[in-house]
């Protein structure tokens, strides 16, 4: 009798838990707007769109100024790296390069990837790193600049620095895995993993919600 108990109880809690991944995978697909992401602790909030990406201007590997302007009215998503890395950078440039070639004939979506060595990384340099990735200048911009505003931006622009937030140290460098989602109008709508390929897919569907909303 215990037997048929135990199995019964056993063929109930497949039967729960399989209705409840359904139930998750059929919320998941339901989504139709992205929450804002109004600060470092990356709280979702969904109606208080507050922070945007501050005012911003740095030079991409073809020597060309690239501002907010550059992005007004596009989705983007912004990523830091440096050239000689061998670390973590060649996976977050490859899926980088996915989305490029994803939206590659959609002029709506941009990518933007800050260099955090920029006393090495120089135009020349960017140009050589631009072309073993085949880098689209048109879609894709590698930018340089001043360290300090590139540090800043990267803290209190996109909280792409979890070391900063907890020791308040600004002379700690900055190496993030982060991809970082902005809208059309400059908030922060998502923060992605950019080494996992699964959580690029989640980029991208997030991407094709977002375009709805404009």
């Amino acid at each position: 009798m215990n037997f048929y108990l135990k199995y019964i109880c056993f063929l109930m809690l497949i039967v729960f838990v399989s209705c409840k991944l359904k139930s998750t995978e059929t919320s998941s697909s339901e989504i139709t707007k992205l929450p804002y992401f109004n600060s470092a602790d990356f709280t979702p909030e969904w109606d208080t769109p507050k922070h945007k990406v501050p005012k911003f201007s740095f030079v991409n590997q073809m020597g060309s100024e690239v501002n907010n302007q550059t992005f007004k009215g596009k989705i983007y998503i912004a990523d830091f790296f440096f050239a000689s890395c061998s670390g973590i950078c060649p996976k977050l440039t490859k899926n980088m390069k996915a989305i490029q070639e994803a939206y590659s004939n959609d002029d709506e979506i941009k990518l933007l990837s800050h260099t955090v060595m920029p006393w090495r990384d120089s135009i020349p340099i960017l140009q050589e790193y631009a072309k073993t990735y085949d880098v689209n200048p048109q879609k894709w911009h590698l930018v340089t600049g001043d360290k300090d505003e590139l540090y800043d931006i990267a803290r209190t622009g996109y909280f792409a620095d979890e070391d900063f937030t907890k020791t308040q140290d600004e002379s700690n460098f900055i190496h993030t895995e982060n991809f970082i989602l902005v809208d059309h109008l400059g908030h922060i709508r998502g923060v992605y993993n950019g080494t996992l390929p699964i959580d690029v897919e989640r980029l991208k569907r997030h991407i094709e919600i977002l375009k709805k909303e404009i």
